[in-house]
């Protein structure tokens, strides 16, 4: 005999166990809170607009506050007999209440304008967090780069050494490059800082709502405008990961360098003991495990925010479930592997060290200091850039093939070749000589703007901390105005309950 289920009966049971408990079992974890605190606004509000009276208002306050006080949301467990979270706490008030009073709390809005209010202040919380993780290695590098701005390394490109530059300089390239992921997440912050509350499904509502108190109590900058865009336009969720996405991206380039550095070829850069790991095998090996445990989670954290791009992708502008709970939790584990991101990359950058006496041997032996040559041959000589390059680079070829260094086999060569080039004899004597194809001198004079030199690079460094003081006061002012709405929807809530007293 064949069994037959009734299709009549909701839920389905497989819809039941793979959409509806685990969006359940979410709501519990991430959203409880902000719906309470959005049904106490919701509650308010309508009091003060005169929609429901304010008994009403205070009955429905009150049974809230019994709801928090009793009901045990963690012990919850999804049953089928409410379709969801939300109807679950209205359930709730139901039973204290009856329908006719809890049934009014819901005037003037939808689950629709409320998800995405739920949603946004749940990533406006997360991107404080991030923010200010981000801002805290920002401060390591600072000081990091602070106490190397006159630390000599070796700058490299297309995998050549290339030039020679401070570990400071390095450092502040990296944190400028950080501080603008900075601005594009506060950028973000500030659009998911657009309430949504009032929209109700798509078009507001006949009741004369005030969807600027709302705003308001729920500590949003101001009501999203467009009733419609409310509900259709996920823009704040894209360009949140999005930022995010760049963020890791950005983190995990550094890290490759870092790599590199490490490298017995390289070797510049030095890992100590407590972030090395022990070949299980080769014990002459210390592997630098923790540069690519930073790398392989700020991918992960790229690719979980990606995923909450796609998802979107190719979806209808209207209200959909591919932008609601399952991928509002899931863009959550972004957020948490960029934090465990930051906060690993600020303890190791504390750690590590230059070794200085490697950049000393790569820069002996690779000539990169040859450029200032050059340019020295312009300024002492009155040549033109193009005929003092052929002579630089007359010189680095010819110490270059014989393994030499250009301090002791650069000069007599150089002699040759200026004459050669120029028909006369060069003024610039061994010493001389010897100063323009140092790394000191080479980074010396270059004390433009962004450049490596002492003074350049203190600016720089000041703007940088002064950028991320900017980033951190930012950060305390919404966490200011958060508690400021809190207080007065705790003031609005009891005004109503004393009856205005």
């Amino acid at each position: 005999m064949t069994n037959h289920k009734d299709q009549s009966v909701f839920p389905d049971p497989v819809y039941k166990r793979t959409v509806l408990e685990p969006l359940f079992e979410g709501s519990k974890k991430h959203f409880s809170n902000c719906l309470m605190e959005i049904n106490r606004a919701h509650a308010v509000m309508l009091v003060e607009t005169g929609i429901i009276e304010s008994d009403v208002g205070v009955s429905l306050l009150d049974a809230l506050d019994r709801i928090e006080r009793e009901l045990d949301v963690n012990a919850l467990t999804y049953t089928g007999e409410v379709e969801d979270f939300f109807f679950q706490i209205e359930a709730e008030l139901i039973t204290i209440l009856g329908v006719d009073i809890a049934g009014r709390l819901h005037t003037g809005r939808s689950r629709n304008d409320i998800d995405h209010t739920v949603f946004k202040m749940k990533l406006r919380d997360h991107l404080d967090c991030t923010l200010e993780n981000l801002g805290l290695l920002i401060e390591a590098l600072l000081q990091v780069a602070d106490a190397g701005r006159e630390t000599i390394i070796v700058a490299y490109t297309h995998g050549q050494p290339a030039q020679p530059s401070t570990y400071g300089h390095y450092l502040a390239a990296f944190m400028e490059g950080l501080l603008r992921d900075a601005d594009r997440l506060v950028a973000a912050r500030k659009n998911v800082d657009l309430c949504s509350m009032g929209a109700a499904a798509i078009t507001t509502t006949g009741f004369a709502i005030d969807r600027h108190r709302m705003a308001d109590l729920l500590g949003f900058r101001q009501p999203q405008e467009n009733a419609y865009g409310c509900i259709a336009s996920v823009d704040y969720i894209t360009e949140t990961y999005s930022a995010l996405r760049l963020c890791m991206l950005h983190v995990g380039r550094f890290m490759q360098d870092m790599q590199y550095w490490t490298g017995h070829e390289v070797g510049q850069l030095y890992i100590p003991n407590a972030f090395v790991q022990i070949s299980s095998i080769m014990p002459q090996k210390r592997n630098p495990v923790p540069i690519e445990h930073i790398r392989l989670k700020a991918s992960l954290a790229a690719g979980r925010a990606d995923a909450q791009i796609m998802t979107v992708h190719n979806t209808p502008f209207t209200d959909m479930n591919d932008s609601e709970g399952e991928v509002q939790e899931s863009g959550y584990l972004a957020f948490a592997t960029a934090n465990d991101v930051f906060e690993l990359l600020a303890a190791l950058i504390r750690d590590v060290k230059i070794n200085e006496g490697r950049v000393a041997e790569i820069l002996a032996t690779s000539c990169i200091t040859i450029t200032e040559l050059a340019d020295s041959l312009v300024r002492e000589e009155n040549l033109s850039f193009r005929e003092a390059h052929e002579i630089a680079a007359h010189v680095a070829q010819h110490v270059t093939s014989k393994r030499g260094t250009l301090g002791a086999d650069g000069f007599e060569v150089f002699v040759s070749a200026f004459e050669t080039a120029t028909g006369r004899k060069t003024a610039i004597d061994q010493k001389a000589f010897a100063r323009f194809v140092s790394a000191e001198h080479f980074i010396g004079v270059r004390d433009r703007f962004g450049g490596p030199a002492p003074v350049a690079l203190a600016k720089s460094l000041n703007r940088i901390r002064k950028c991320n003081e900017d980033l951190f006061s930012g950060i305390q002012n919404n966490r200011n105005g958060l508690k400021k709405s809190g207080q007065d929807l705790i003031v609005a809530i009891n005004k109503i309950q004393t009856g205005g007293h």
